[in-house]
């Protein structure tokens, strides 16, 4: 549109100069050309922004060229350009009258330069132009107007989305950080604590089995401290680091336990997380009948099929019904976060238990395609 006014100024100058060669208002108007020049360019850079200054100077466009439209009305059609210009820097309220007078100067330009006889084309042209143009730069603006509000609201979602989602994240990972705390190192500290209270009993009475108490609270505490530094690193389980292989995982978890381990089918090659999801989850299970259970035996029982691996970890112990949301006694997050890890993974988890019959607690984990593979 600034390419548009200089070229139009540009011709309505020539124009006047080849009909006109020098005339006694020639000076004014090349003076006035020069002056709407420098005056247009200011505004082209300083942009389209409403402040008293840029109403200052669209005010001195807008006379300049009125000047020169009474001096020579070949300038008229400069109009246009002032048109979009309005538009741009006034509310539509007071462009449309500006639109309106600017128009009107037009239409007396045009009838000055007919030389005939009034022509309806003349009066009708120019304020049809300017309705046109006025209606298509309203409509862009208001289109405009809208596509910025959309842009926004969209801005304003994915802030929010955002948000929301670094809540979620906060959330998924305290409970992953609960689960951990209460399958490591709480159930341990709990172990210890035992210990060492049964070595309190027996320090006088029988101080061989106050020091094997000992021990084995020493060595709990230092499975402790290796379990908390993965934990600080997340990495697996430290049962799987010392062995490599989940059986053997589970295998000494059962030996600290007390409990006995079998492992039944072909060994098959699981992912890292999956292995260290079932360590944990013995973990939980195992924690559940030490603490709550009351039984004199337990066993893990880990068992591959085509389709699925499946973990069993029953006891002898005092049972519970299952419908409730935990054994008596039981608080904490031993069963929810056993079930939480059932989930991630897709697996299901039963129990099967009653008061006085012990428990089995069965997770079953299926395999997909590319998990089936022979070590």
């Amino acid at each position: 549109m600034h390419a548009v006014f200089y070229l139009l100024l540009a011709a309505s100058l020539t124009r006047y100069l080849l009909r006109h060669p020098w005339e006694g208002r020639s000076p004014w108007i090349l003076v006035l050309c020069a002056v709407l020049t420098v005056l247009y360019a200011v505004g082209a850079v300083s942009g389209p922004r409403v402040a008293p200054r840029r109403l200052a100077w669209l005010g001195g466009v807008v006379v300049v060229w009125m000047v020169l439209v009474i001096l020579a009305p070949s300038f008229a059609w400069c109009a246009v350009p002032l048109f979009y210009t309005g538009l741009r820097t006034l509310p539509e309220r007071a462009a449309i009258p500006l639109v309106a007078l600017l128009t009107a100067f037009v239409v007396g330009a045009q009838l000055r330069l007919s030389h005939r006889d009034f022509d309806p084309d003349l009066v009708v042209g120019p304020p049809a132009v300017a309705a046109i143009a006025t209606a298509v730069f309203v409509h862009a603006q208001r289109l405009a107007a809208r596509q910025r509000a959309l842009i926004d609201d969209l801005i304003r979602t994915r802030r929010e989305l955002a948000a929301t989602e670094r809540r979620e994240g906060t959330l998924a990972e305290r409970q992953r950080l609960s689960m951990e705390i209460h399958d490591t190192l709480a159930q341990g500290l709990s172990s210890q604590r035992m210990l060492l209270q049964a070595a309190e009993r027996t320090w006088d009475g029988d101080p061989p089995a106050a020091r094997t108490h000992v021990r084995t609270a020493a060595s709990i505490a230092e499975h402790n401290l290796a379990e908390a530094r993965r934990f600080v690193h997340d990495l697996a389980p430290a049962d799987l680091a010392e062995g490599g292989s989940l059986e053997a995982a589970l295998s000494r978890l059962a030996a600290r336990e007390s409990a006995g381990f079998r492992a039944d089918g072909t060994p098959l090659a699981l992912p890292d997380r999956v292995q260290s999801a079932l360590v944990r989850i013995a973990q939980g299970a195992l924690a559940n009948v030490r603490e709550h259970a009351g039984a004199s035996t337990a066993a893990l029982t880990l068992s591959y099929l085509d389709d699925q691996v499946l973990l069993d970890v029953a006891d002898d112990g005092r049972g519970f019904t299952p419908s409730a949301t935990a054994p008596p006694g039981a608080r904490g997050h031993g069963l929810p976060a056993i079930e939480a890890r059932v989930r991630q993974l897709g697996g299901t988890l039963t129990i099967e238990s009653a008061p006085g019959e012990g428990t089995v607690l069965s997770v079953a984990i299926p395999l997909t395609t590319p998990l089936r593979e022979h070590r």
